[in-house]
């Protein structure tokens, strides 16, 4: 019998702990680890134990007290845990103090997220996004372990080999981030010129707290077949496919990365040309989790997200989602008590998506015209604008003009008006902007008129 070493391969799941501090200015939910729960599954270890602690100011070296710290190392020690996994983000001393005093790997819940987009990232976009990221996150907690991330020699005139490993590492770490945010940037810059030149058809873009349900709307919509998992964190590149909305037209609908409270601002940053999408849109639906104890929490936080974009000025429309999975009419009626305007929705079931419809069609319009326009024949240069600024319908030629039936933003009607020989709307609702963009814009001249007659008789 031949004496043949075997290796075994242990393919279980790491084991993991969770631990929160809650300080006193806190907003607690019911349970305050259902959220780290669901991102510790999706990052694939398996929840053995939890612990909370709840402190007036963290330990500056251990973030939680002394007793509990040593009532984390004998859950460790009990669960042969093999990660402690924090709801708060820790310092490198804390980390490192918290690991030797446990005997187990301690991660926070930055770099929890962090693991989950490396994990999900599919694209060339995404993963170069994810990997900046980590680096930024990373750099001041190198510990003699990062010549990996570069095969590339540091070149003539560096120091010699007295310099410190560590030294080494933060310049291969600083080299890789530079050359990540320059390959980020040319990414952004085609990924805006590619949005921006697809002007035919109005952008309306998903929004939401991960989960919440947007991929699962988008594929009722549209019919589409985008991957939608009940999981954190699914979708994360930009996926846009046409949406017809009844008696309107053809919209483009996208859906991107969902946004979590406390979102690192590293990912945020990096993310930009992913949610071009979402900055270019001329609507954002923001689908909300209705079914969700922490709705009000999570609403909040994507809108926190939305400022850090800059974009939270958009025309927004809330959606509550998961409308099937409430038992009780209260729970329902509590969201809709503060937001009245809300849209209940069951993507699951296709429930409520026809007011869905009506009511994009409907914010859209109060941000585009349907007009038919006169222009003079020799007027190219308005007929170039509507072709640029506007989706035209229709053209007929009549003997010393073009009447052309488009579709305008609102916005440019004030162009259109000083240089069209008449416009006329096709719906009432139109007639009333259009007569009022005409009363401003007499009101208008006439000011300018009697300013020039005044600085006559002066």
């Amino acid at each position: 019998m031949s004496d043949k070493h075997i290796t075994l391969h242990d393919d279980a799941p790491e084991r993991s702990i969770l631990a929160r501090l809650i300080l006193p200015d806190t907003v607690v939910e019911e349970d305050p680890l259902e959220e780290l729960h669901g991102l510790a599954t999706t990052s694939g270890t398996q929840v053995v134990d939890e612990l909370i602690q709840r402190r007036s100011t963290p330990d500056h070296s251990t973030y939680l007290g002394k007793g509990k710290v040593e009532e984390l190392r004998l859950m460790v020690e009990r669960h042969e845990a093999d990660v402690v996994i924090f709801d708060n983000d820790l310092t490198p001393a804390q980390t490192r103090n918290l690991e030797k005093k446990t005997n187990a790997k301690v991660i926070d819940r930055t770099e929890l997220i962090l693991d989950i987009f490396a994990a999900g990232a599919r694209t060339h976009e995404s993963r170069l996004a994810v990997e900046l990221a980590q680096l930024e996150y990373s750099l001041p907690r190198l510990k003699r372990m990062w010549t990996h991330l570069s095969r590339q020699s540091m070149g003539v005139g560096m120091r010699g080999p007295g310099e410190k490993q560590l030294e080494v590492d933060r310049r291969l770490a600083q080299k890789r981030i530079h050359d990540l945010k320059t390959e980020l940037s040319r990414v952004e810059a085609r990924r805006e010129r590619q949005v921006a030149a697809r002007s035919d058809l109005p952008t309306v873009s998903l929004v939401g707290y991960t989960n919440a349900g947007k991929s699962t709307l988008m594929n009722a919509l549209t019919a589409a077949d985008v991957m939608a998992q009940d999981k954190l964190f699914a979708t994360l590149d930009t996926r846009t496919r046409r949406w017809h909305l009844p008696d309107w037209g053809h919209v483009l609908l996208s859906d991107t990365v969902g946004f979590i409270r406390d979102l690192p601002h590293s990912l945020v940053a990096s993310f930009k040309s992913t949610l071009e999408e979402t900055r270019q849109a001329e609507l954002l639906l923001h689908v909300a989790d209705a079914s969700s104890p922490q709705v009000f929490e999570q609403i909040s936080a994507v809108y926190q997200v939305l400022e850090e974009l800059e974009i939270e000025a958009k025309d927004t429309l809330l959606v509550l989602n998961k409308i099937d999975a409430i038992t009780s009419p209260r729970v329902l009626n509590r969201v809709l008590d503060r937001y009245p305007n809300a849209i209940p929705v069951s993507a699951k079931s296709n429930s409520g998506l026809l007011p869905l419809a009506q009511a994009v069609g409907e914010a859209l319009s109060r941000e585009f015209l349907d007009v038919e326009i006169d222009v003079a024949h020799h007027d190219g240069k308005l007929l170039s604008f509507l072709s640029a600024n506007g989706k035209i319908e229709s053209r007929e030629f009549g003997n010393d003009h073009v009447t052309v039936r488009v579709r305008m933003p609102a916005a440019a009607m004030g162009t259109v008006h000083r240089s069209a020989l008449q416009v006329t709307p096709t719906t009432l609702e139109m007639w009333k902007q259009s007569a009022s963009d005409d009363a401003e814009i007499s009101a208008a001249e006439g000011a300018d008129e009697s300013a020039e007659r005044s600085s006559d008789v002066a």
